[in-house]
């Protein structure tokens, strides 16, 4: 900027002439000069109050935003910025064969103690212990104070828990968000799901993994993040699995039985609708394992695919089976019914029965014979009859989708005299499962064709191997109907419904050698409806007992085999079948007139 002089030459020259004094011009330029400094200075005092204005007001509109984020979102702990691998979560969820959820995830949260942070130890201690009462006062106090950072106080909070925590107040107290696995329908299923726990954990995250059942066995499946928003789809039915729970809890109690197991297949898929196991435990609520006692005892124990059981007379149809297939006998061929003798051993009927001479092979079935059992098997030999039970699935551990099937192997001599060859054929000396009876009789039932079990739900069904003739697989199926209709398994026919099956009750082995007088294991093989069949069901009872009579009985006719009725009168229209009743005569008709 050009500075104009206070005093210029020319101007005070000109004055001078014409006799003015030259100071005014000096002080008329120094006014000048004033008025244009204050009107710089004014311009200058403007623009920064603008400047000022306009940071304040970007300041306060910030503020206010953020202040309105914080208000829309819910609260959450502090995270540390340290570094470290993440912890995988979002474990898939597990539905039905109808979409029904059986696992899901839910939000949650952790309790930790920064000690370091805490404000009054002491009274944080006291007043933990009134919330979480089985926590003691003392013993938390002493780990506030012994000298660690940190602490976990528990991995799942509920709600009333966090804000019953929230109310102590004290900053030491920090939460951590995270998932847990939640089985919405308690105690349903529970032996199929298993269970889960809490795998790699941090204070912001925890992952969860499969501890037993199926979310064990399928634990990468469900844990892997490509397959988190896509559902497990099993097999199973969850309105079947109701009724069918219901209904085995009311027989075990009925019969005074240690426990029990229910299976339900497809015999076309190997689909598993329901499959049921008394005791039963709350997979929200996970027991601890028992440290003593008989794996049975454990509500943990799975009945179904861990039971290993003789399974008595059930066996008895495999013999006929295999004897047909190989041509030995037909349906009506006579059977040796009078004597068996091996060696020392003589075999006996149950309670003393005397079936006369002979029997036709279906009557055998009919009445379940054991001596005429015993000498079908000795018509089939040894190693024809092992190679025949080993492709029924009889010597191997079930394939189901279950982490406890794969140590379930069925037991059975290693050498196979002549006397197992007999026992065998009416199932005692060799031990099985309950599913592994459901798969032999849905073999059966599907034409000779092997069926593979699963809890998985089929789109369509896996071909297996043949290892009967279909002509066999049928009139086995037909001699299973007759003892339905007027063998062993009366109980069981329901009018419209064609059951088919075989009773089996099997003296209990005694720990000490021999076997009990007075505890059975009895079990009853369904097959239904028997003209095409589409389902199998396998009720298994320990020790039951019928007590309404004057005497106790055992047997499976009066104990498995009236719940087996019950379960097939409630499923049945669930899995849509209506029973065929066949139209009365005219002879039975009346006429009305009106």
């Amino acid at each position: 900027m050009t500075r104009v002089p206070l005093r210029p030459l020319a101007r005070i020259l000109r004055a001078r002439t014409l006799g003015e004094n030259p100071d005014t011009i000096e002080r008329e330029n120094l006014r000048l000069r004033h008025e244009q400094m204050r009107d710089k200075s004014r311009g200058q005092a403007q623009l920064r109050l603008v400047i000022l204005i306009l940071c304040f007001f970007s300041a306060f509109t910030l503020i206010g935003a953020r202040m309105g984020m914080l208000a829309s979102t819910e609260p959450v702990e502090p995270r540390s910025s340290a570094g470290g691998d993440a912890i995988a979560s979002g474990r898939a969820d597990i539905e039905d064969r109808n979409g029904h959820v059986l696992a899901t995830n839910m939000q949650t949260n952790a309790l930790y103690v920064q000690t370091r942070d805490l404000v009054d130890p002491r009274r944080v201690a006291t007043e933990l212990s009134q919330i979480f009462p089985d926590l003691d006062a003392e013993t938390l106090h002493r780990r506030f104070t012994d000298g660690r950072s940190f602490m976990w106080v528990r991995k799942v909070l509920s709600p009333e828990q966090v804000q019953a925590v929230h109310e102590i107040g004290d900053p030491g107290l920090l939460f951590g968000p995270r998932e847990m696995r939640l089985y919405p329908n308690g105690t349903l299923a529970a032996h199929v799901l298993g269970g889960s726990s809490f795998g790699a954990e941090g204070v912001g995250s925890a992952q969860i993994i499969g501890t037993a059942g199926i979310e064990k066995f399928m634990d990468s499946r469900l844990s892997d993040p490509e397959q988190a928003g896509r559902p497990l789809r099993l097999s199973l039915d969850m309105t079947v699995q109701a009724h069918v729970e219901e209904l085995l809890e009311t027989g075990v109690n009925m019969y005074s039985a240690r426990g029990g197991a229910v299976i339900l297949m497809n015999i076309k898929t190997g689909e598993i609708l329901s499959m049921a196991s008394m005791p039963t435990f709350d997979p929200n609520d996970r027991p601890n394992p028992l440290v003593k006692g008989e794996p049975g005892d454990s509500p943990l124990f799975n009945r179904a695919v861990q039971g290993l059981y003789e399974l008595g007379s059930t066996y008895k149809i495999f013999a006929a089976a295999q004897a047909m297939d190989l041509g030995l006998l037909n349906a009506d061929s006579p059977v040796d019914t009078s004597f068996l003798k091996i060696g020392r051993k003589t075999i006996s009927e149950y309670d003393g029965h005397n079936y006369g001479p002979t029997k036709t092979l279906s009557e055998v079935i009919e009445v379940s014979s054991n001596i005429g059992s015993g000498h079908i098997a000795l018509m089939i030999g040894a190693e024809r009859q092992q190679a025949f039970l080993r492709s029924l699935g009889l010597f191997s551990s079930s394939p189901v989708e279950l982490i406890e099937a794969m140590g379930a192997k069925p037991q059975y001599p290693k050498k196979w005299p002549d006397i197992v060859t007999v026992t065998a054929a009416f199932g005692h000396g060799v031990s099985s499962s309950p599913l592994n009876l459901a798969t032999a009789y849905a073999t059966i039932a599907n034409g000779g064709v092997t069926v593979k079990p699963t809890l998985l739900a089929q789109a369509d069904p896996t071909p297996g191997d043949r290892v009967m003739s279909a002509y066999a697989a049928e009139e086995s199926v037909k001699m299973l109907r007759r003892v339905v209709v007027s063998g062993t398994a009366t109980m069981a026919d329901i009018p419209g419904y064609e059951v088919a099956g075989k009773t089996g009750t099997a003296d209990k082995p005694s720990p000490t050698g021999g076997y009990y007088d007075d505890k059975v294991i009895n079990t009853f093989a369904a097959v239904f409806p028997a003209s095409h069949p589409e389902y199998v069901l396998v009720v298994s009872l320990d020790e039951p007992v019928e007590t309404s009579g004057s005497k106790p009985l055992r047997t499976a006719g009066w104990t498995a085999v009236p719940l087996a009725a019950e379960i097939i009168k409630r499923a049945a229209p669930l899995l849509g079948m209506r029973p065929v009743v066949e139209p009365a005569g005219t002879d039975a008709l009346t006429a009305v007139k009106q």
